[in-house]
């Protein structure tokens, strides 16, 4: 599949890099971009002691949101002084259903980035992660700290088990897999049943052209 939006979260208390590299990637390949910036609230105070305590809850809530507005109309005038298709929206969402939330975002989008800045934190990132792999039906990409992100890899590795999840991820890729000079199919623990294939399909493990990827 032709990847023609990307869609990428930003907490409200990180940097820009995260930003940068999702751009990047959309003007490498002529994509929109489609930026979500997350605040997870914090969890109501309970016990004896609430009523105590809540006003400062609130409090905290209400610093929480404020912060998360100047986060997101800071990553508008980031993306307005470049010449990118994108759109930028925010969610102050309680832990519980963030990931549902995410994933629902991400249906919309044809892939999800994660940056190095979300993979350094802990909540949010499991949120992303979580949302992105089990409620968007979509790829995920995950760029650690150091990497040159591409949507066009010269070289790609194939993790295969001949299950259903393998099976679409090969037919969603077949784009990138079509520009690559290599593709190389590794078997991962495939089991042969009524309804897998299993290794009975297995390939003699060599590079495959592009011209006959």
């Amino acid at each position: 599949m032709a990847f023609r939006t990307i869609f990428t979260v930003m907490g409200p208390n990180k940097g820009d890099d995260d930003l940068k590299l999702a751009a990047d990637l959309c003007d490498e390949i002529g994509a929109h971009l489609a930026v979500l910036v997350i605040a997870i609230a914090a969890p109501p105070p309970v016990g004896e002691y609430a009523a105590v305590v809540s006003e400062a809850w609130l409090k905290a809530r209400q610093a929480d949101e404020n912060l998360l507005k100047k986060r997101t109309a800071a990553v508008s005038a980031l993306l307005a002084g470049r010449a990118l298709s994108a759109d930028v929206s925010s969610e102050y969402l309680e832990a519980g259903w963030a990931d549902e939330t995410i994933g629902r975002r991400a249906r919309y989008a044809d892939i999800t980035v994660v940056g190095p800045e979300l993979l350094a934190g802990e909540t949010l990132k499991n949120k992303v992660i979580d949302g992105g792999l089990f409620s968007s039906g979509k790829p995920l990409l995950l760029i650690p700290e150091g990497s040159r992100p591409t949507l066009k890899p010269k070289c790609v590795l194939i993790a295969w088990d001949a299950r259903l999840e393998s099976s679409r991820a090969v037919r969603e890729s077949l784009d990138m897999l079509a520009g690559a000079d290599e593709v190389h199919l590794v078997m991962v623990d495939p089991v042969e049943d009524e309804y897998t294939m299993g290794r009975s399909l297995e390939p003699t493990p060599l590079p495959i052209s592009r011209g006959t990827a």
